[in-house]
């Protein structure tokens, strides 16, 4: 069963590039925007484009995450298939955590690995690099699992961007605030254990409580249709 939801997990995000594409041009022509916008800032004043650029960089990549969410349960829902999946799967927790993690796949394990491309564009010196992608591997899960939430509670609207927007930005506020405080620590030569382990606590607790609150969020959805 784990097996054929992948394969067609996998087929689907092959049919769907741009949802893949879009959301990652997006995170790049935005990161090239603030560099051209601001290039004195990049290029002079070292100190002060380290202090700001661990910030500016998770914020882009929640700005991309947003972006990639809307259309997460949406084709699905919008053509039948979805209904048709939580009835047919033998356990539809497991179909739920499946698509969140091609989701993370598709944004979030890219978007790490991009992290220390994006991160020298943005003026991080060499040794933030590393934890800068660490950073991102262990927070981009717990965005994409919060944001999940969100995105099945409004997939039943026509236009949920901004409902969405203001419902799961708080809950990405943590996770903002300990992956650019990893940056920083690294940055500074300081010990990034302690954000390490407050990102992995907070990825490990949307892994426990996300998949079931979106399961509900998608029932609740179905229903008032």
């Amino acid at each position: 069963m784990i097996r054929g939801a992948l394969v067609r997990e996998w087929q689907v995000l092959l049919r769907a590039k741009g949802a893949v594409i879009n959301p990652l041009a997006f995170l790049l022509l935005t990161t090239m925007l603030f560099v051209i916008a601001a290039p004195d800032a990049i290029t002079t004043a070292t100190d002060e484009a380290s202090a700001v650029a661990p910030g500016v960089l998770w914020t882009l990549v929640l700005l991309t995450q947003l972006l990639a969410l809307d259309s997460m349960y949406r084709r699905d829902f919008d053509s039948g298939v979805l209904e048709q999946t939580l009835v047919s799967a033998q356990v539809p927790f497991v179909t739920v955590l499946i698509r969140i993690f091609m989701q993370w796949l598709s944004t979030g394990f890219i978007m790490a690995c991009l992290g220390p491309v994006l991160g020298v564009m943005l003026g991080l010196s060499s040794q933030a690099l590393p934890a800068t992608a660490l950073a991102l591997l262990l927070g981009t899960p717990a965005l994409s699992l919060l944001g999940s939430v969100g995105a099945s509670v409004t997939v039943g609207f026509n236009r949920g961007g901004v409902i969405l927007a203001l419902l799961v930005l708080p809950l990405f506020l943590p996770t903002l605030v300990f992956g650019a405080d990893m940056v920083m620590a690294a940055q500074a030569g300081r010990s990034v254990m302690p954000q390490v382990y407050a990102l992995s606590l907070i990825s490990l607790v949307a892994l426990a409580l996300a998949p079931f609150a979106t399961l509900a969020g998608l029932k609740i959805s179905l229903e008032m249709q």
